[in-house]
């Protein structure tokens, strides 16, 4: 089983903010498939189905995107025996707004979600998709840059983008990691 991770921040005041693009991509990719995001497991909001003929979990932690790790952790014990077959999305200030970086494995970067994450599994070598929100202006503190919402322009950017990254996780189940890469990044 896939179990594909989108991070973010829980409540509507989050919605739509560039923290939590990881969420929106999540939530067009049940869309797309048919999967219902509602069931309460693993400190998370978690859906089940097919995505391009392989069983899949979608899930969206609970935990605030700080502890995001806890989730993940109890996610992947009880549902998962591959770290392949984990993927991470996330948003990430070092790529500029709607550009894609798929990666096998890496390091955390800046983002605390994924500092999380590494720690509680201790491991870095899990795929992941970042989502680029662009660099936070001169001047602004990075949280709050992060908490702030898209603009509409921005949104549409953000909604083309998770379009991308459902056809990204598709060719990752069909062909792989590598023909993901060289096909979207």
């Amino acid at each position: 089983m896939y179990i594909i991770v989108g991070l973010g921040n829980p409540g509507s005041e989050y919605e739509i903010t560039r923290h939590n693009a990881g969420f929106m991509a999540v939530d067009y990719l049940a869309k797309k498939n048919g999967i219902k995001i509602n069931k309460l497991k693993h400190k998370a909001l978690v859906g089940e189905g097919k995505i391009a003929g392989e069983n899949v979990m979608l899930a969206k932690p609970l935990t605030y995107m700080n502890l995001s790790g806890r989730s993940v952790k109890d996610i992947f014990e009880q549902n998962c025996a591959d770290l392949e077959k984990l993927i991470i999305i996330y948003d990430d200030m070092d790529l500029d707004l709607g550009k894609i970086r798929i990666r096998v494995k890496g390091s955390s970067g800046t983002h605390n979600g994924m500092k999380s994450i590494i720690y509680q599994l201790q491991t870095e070598d899990f795929p992941r998709i970042r989502i680029g929100i662009g660099a936070c202006p001169e001047g602004i503190d990075a949280v709050d840059y992060v908490l702030s919402p898209f603009s509409a322009e921005e949104q549409k950017i953000i909604g083309e983008v998770v379009k991308k990254i459902a056809e990204a996780v598709e060719t990752i189940i069909m062909d792989g990691i590598p023909a993901a890469m060289n096909k979207y990044n």
